[in-house]
Protein backbone atom coordinates (compact mmCIF):
# COMPACT_ATOMS: atom_id res chain seq x y z
CA UNK A 1 0.00 0.00 0.00
CA UNK A 2 1.27 3.39 -1.16
CA UNK A 3 1.43 6.50 1.25
CA UNK A 4 0.65 9.23 -0.32
CA UNK A 5 3.29 12.14 1.42
CA UNK A 6 0.64 14.77 0.50
CA UNK A 7 -1.59 13.02 2.81
CA UNK A 8 0.92 13.07 5.76
CA UNK A 9 1.67 16.65 5.92
CA UNK A 10 -2.33 17.46 5.44
CA UNK A 11 -2.26 15.09 8.59
CA UNK A 12 0.30 16.44 10.72
CA UNK A 13 -1.06 20.14 9.89
CA UNK A 14 -4.23 19.13 11.42
CA UNK A 15 -2.65 17.62 14.12
CA UNK A 16 -0.51 20.84 14.04
CA UNK A 17 -3.31 23.15 13.96
CA UNK A 18 -5.12 21.12 16.98
CA UNK A 19 -2.53 21.39 19.84
CA UNK A 20 -1.80 24.89 18.99
CA UNK A 21 -5.54 25.66 19.08
CA UNK A 22 -5.87 23.29 22.44
CA UNK A 23 -2.62 24.77 23.82
CA UNK A 24 -4.32 28.66 23.06
CA UNK A 25 -7.42 27.59 24.88
CA UNK A 26 -5.99 26.13 27.34
CA UNK A 27 -4.00 29.19 28.50
CA UNK A 28 -6.81 31.97 27.58
CA UNK A 29 -8.91 29.55 30.19
CA UNK A 30 -6.16 29.50 32.56
CA UNK A 31 -5.90 33.27 31.90
CA UNK A 32 -9.57 33.78 32.66
CA UNK A 33 -9.47 31.89 35.95
CA UNK A 34 -6.62 33.60 37.44
CA UNK A 35 -8.19 36.28 36.43
CA UNK A 36 -11.69 35.63 37.94
CA UNK A 37 -9.50 34.17 41.38
CA UNK A 38 -7.99 37.20 41.54
CA UNK A 39 -11.36 39.44 41.22
CA UNK A 40 -13.39 37.39 43.52
CA UNK A 41 -10.47 37.40 46.01
CA UNK A 42 -10.26 41.28 45.88
CA UNK A 43 -13.99 41.80 46.70
CA UNK A 44 -14.11 39.53 49.31
CA UNK A 45 -11.27 41.47 50.70
CA UNK A 46 -13.10 44.25 50.37
CA UNK A 47 -16.48 43.11 51.72
CA UNK A 48 -17.40 42.16 55.21
CA UNK A 49 -20.87 39.90 55.79
CA UNK A 50 -23.39 39.85 59.03
CA UNK A 51 -26.17 38.13 59.21
CA UNK A 52 -29.44 40.18 59.47
CA UNK A 53 -32.24 38.64 62.27
CA UNK A 54 -34.16 36.42 59.16
CA UNK A 55 -30.89 34.59 58.80
CA UNK A 56 -30.15 36.31 55.71
CA UNK A 57 -26.76 37.70 55.07
CA UNK A 58 -25.49 41.11 54.25
CA UNK A 59 -22.58 42.16 52.79
CA UNK A 60 -20.70 45.42 54.17
CA UNK A 61 -18.10 46.82 52.92
CA UNK A 62 -14.85 47.16 54.92
CA UNK A 63 -14.21 50.65 53.63
CA UNK A 64 -17.58 52.04 54.62
CA UNK A 65 -17.33 49.84 57.87
CA UNK A 66 -13.78 51.85 58.78
CA UNK A 67 -16.09 54.82 58.19
CA UNK A 68 -18.20 53.83 60.36
CA UNK A 69 -15.93 53.60 63.20
CA UNK A 70 -14.39 56.99 62.46
CA UNK A 71 -17.97 58.49 63.01
CA UNK A 72 -18.78 55.93 66.21
CA UNK A 73 -15.02 56.77 67.57
CA UNK A 74 -15.65 60.66 67.11
CA UNK A 75 -19.15 60.01 68.81
CA UNK A 76 -17.74 58.13 71.72
CA UNK A 77 -14.87 60.53 72.27
CA UNK A 78 -17.18 63.27 72.45
CA UNK A 79 -19.37 61.43 74.46
CA UNK A 80 -16.90 60.57 77.28
CA UNK A 81 -15.28 64.35 77.47
CA UNK A 82 -18.98 65.98 77.81
CA UNK A 83 -19.28 63.61 80.79
CA UNK A 84 -16.08 63.49 82.16
CA UNK A 85 -15.99 67.60 81.90
CA UNK A 86 -19.15 69.05 81.79
CA UNK A 87 -20.12 68.80 85.58
CA UNK A 88 -21.38 70.68 88.24
CA UNK A 89 -22.02 69.75 92.06
CA UNK A 90 -25.60 68.89 91.06
CA UNK A 91 -24.63 66.32 87.94
CA UNK A 92 -21.08 65.25 88.61
CA UNK A 93 -21.31 61.55 89.82
CA UNK A 94 -24.18 60.92 87.48
CA UNK A 95 -21.72 62.27 84.32
CA UNK A 96 -18.90 60.74 86.00
CA UNK A 97 -20.35 57.48 86.76
CA UNK A 98 -21.66 57.47 82.74
CA UNK A 99 -17.83 58.55 81.88
CA UNK A 100 -16.32 55.44 83.73
CA UNK A 101 -18.52 53.13 81.42
CA UNK A 102 -16.87 54.35 78.44
CA UNK A 103 -12.88 54.03 79.77
CA UNK A 104 -10.62 51.57 81.06
CA UNK A 105 -9.38 51.70 84.50
CA UNK A 106 -6.87 54.40 82.87
CA UNK A 107 -9.79 56.93 83.22
CA UNK A 108 -10.54 55.07 86.19
CA UNK A 109 -6.96 55.81 88.08
CA UNK A 110 -7.36 59.25 86.59
CA UNK A 111 -10.91 60.23 88.37
CA UNK A 112 -9.56 58.79 91.73
CA UNK A 113 -6.37 61.11 91.31
CA UNK A 114 -8.44 64.06 90.86
CA UNK A 115 -10.88 63.05 94.23
CA UNK A 116 -8.04 62.32 96.12
CA UNK A 117 -6.89 66.43 95.15
CA UNK A 118 -9.88 67.62 96.09
CA UNK A 119 -11.41 68.32 92.59
CA UNK A 120 -15.12 67.45 93.51
CA UNK A 121 -15.06 68.96 97.13
CA UNK A 122 -14.16 72.06 96.04
CA UNK A 123 -16.85 71.80 93.10
CA UNK A 124 -19.49 71.17 95.92
CA UNK A 125 -18.07 73.61 98.37
CA UNK A 126 -17.81 76.46 96.12
CA UNK A 127 -20.90 74.97 93.68
CA UNK A 128 -18.90 75.47 90.54
CA UNK A 129 -19.88 75.00 87.36
CA UNK A 130 -17.79 73.32 84.75
CA UNK A 131 -19.17 73.78 80.85
CA UNK A 132 -17.30 72.04 77.90
CA UNK A 133 -17.61 74.67 75.16
CA UNK A 134 -15.92 72.78 72.33
CA UNK A 135 -14.38 69.09 72.05
CA UNK A 136 -12.02 68.42 68.95
CA UNK A 137 -10.74 65.09 68.10
CA UNK A 138 -8.59 63.67 65.87
CA UNK A 139 -8.02 60.09 65.17
CA UNK A 140 -4.93 57.31 63.91
CA UNK A 141 -5.08 54.20 63.04
CA UNK A 142 -2.11 51.82 62.08
CA UNK A 143 -2.40 48.05 61.86
CA UNK A 144 -6.00 48.21 63.69
CA UNK A 145 -4.66 50.46 66.28
CA UNK A 146 -6.21 53.73 66.82
CA UNK A 147 -4.78 56.68 68.60
CA UNK A 148 -6.04 59.89 69.78
CA UNK A 149 -5.70 63.27 70.39
CA UNK A 150 -8.54 65.77 71.94
CA UNK A 151 -8.70 68.83 72.54
CA UNK A 152 -11.17 69.83 75.16
CA UNK A 153 -12.03 73.33 75.76
CA UNK A 154 -14.10 74.36 79.07
CA UNK A 155 -15.24 77.59 81.27
CA UNK A 156 -15.36 77.42 84.93
CA UNK A 157 -17.71 79.63 86.22
CA UNK A 158 -16.55 80.72 90.08
CA UNK A 159 -19.58 83.09 90.15
CA UNK A 160 -17.75 86.83 90.04
CA UNK A 161 -15.22 85.09 87.62
CA UNK A 162 -15.54 83.00 84.50
CA UNK A 163 -11.99 80.95 83.52
CA UNK A 164 -11.34 79.55 80.32
CA UNK A 165 -9.14 76.19 79.96
CA UNK A 166 -7.74 74.36 76.77
CA UNK A 167 -7.15 70.64 77.34
CA UNK A 168 -4.99 68.31 75.62
CA UNK A 169 -5.51 64.77 76.05
CA UNK A 170 -5.11 61.41 74.38
CA UNK A 171 -5.52 57.86 74.29
CA UNK A 172 -6.41 54.87 72.32
CA UNK A 173 -9.40 53.03 71.45
CA UNK A 174 -10.44 49.68 71.44
CA UNK A 175 -13.52 47.68 70.22
CA UNK A 176 -15.43 46.00 72.74
CA UNK A 177 -19.00 44.75 72.85
CA UNK A 178 -22.12 46.98 72.86
CA UNK A 179 -23.46 47.69 75.93
CA UNK A 180 -26.78 50.01 76.10
CA UNK A 181 -27.07 52.37 76.97
CA UNK A 182 -23.92 52.45 78.74
CA UNK A 183 -21.43 52.17 75.86
CA UNK A 184 -23.58 52.20 72.90
CA UNK A 185 -20.53 52.67 70.33
CA UNK A 186 -18.85 49.43 71.80
CA UNK A 187 -15.49 51.29 71.98
CA UNK A 188 -13.56 51.70 75.42
CA UNK A 189 -10.81 54.73 75.55
CA UNK A 190 -7.12 52.71 77.22
CA UNK A 191 -4.00 54.94 78.34
CA UNK A 192 -6.22 57.96 78.68
CA UNK A 193 -3.37 61.00 79.74
CA UNK A 194 -4.10 64.45 80.17
CA UNK A 195 -1.26 65.67 78.00
CA UNK A 196 -1.35 69.76 78.72
CA UNK A 197 -3.81 72.30 80.62
CA UNK A 198 -3.56 75.78 80.32
CA UNK A 199 -5.71 79.17 80.73
CA UNK A 200 -6.82 80.75 77.56
CA UNK A 201 -8.87 84.10 77.10
CA UNK A 202 -12.16 83.97 76.83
Amino acid sequence: MKVSYKDIYTVLKTNRFIVIAVVAFAFISSSFSLYTAFSIHKSAMNNAFAINTDGSIIPLKLVAQKENFKVEALAHLELFHRYFYNINASNYEKNLGKALWLGNSSVDNLYRQKKANGVYNRLLQFSLVQEVMSINSKIEEQNDDYTFQTTTVFEINRGSTIDRYELVSTGRLKKIDRNFPNNPHGLLITDYFEKSLKRIQP
